[in-house]
């Protein structure tokens, strides 16, 4: 049974463009820095569907729209700070 949470974030063309390429590299130097490689799973989504409210990220059946760097520190720590 895999008991890891789990993020996924939209890399669908839209939200690419719009800043997904960053999150992606942000939220793995995050996971790395933080030492939760172990207990979370990241991955990349094909279109979620929410493309006039990207870019979306999904962490752990929470759908997060139009986030951006700015937006996603306050996400992962609330998300996450508990576990560091």
């Amino acid at each position: 049974m895999n008991n890891k949470l789990e993020i996924q974030i939209c890399l669908g063309s839209s939200c690419f463009s719009r800043g997904n390429r960053e999150l992606v590299q942000y939220v793995r130097e995050y996971l790395k820095k933080n030492h939760l490689d172990d207990m979370v799973t990241f991955s990349g989504s094909r279109c979620m569907g929410h493309c006039i409210n990207g870019p979306v990220i999904v962490i752990s059946d929470r759908l997060f729209e139009n986030v951006g760097l700015a937006e996603i520190v306050p996400i992962l720590e609330k998300e996450f700070g508990n576990l560091k």
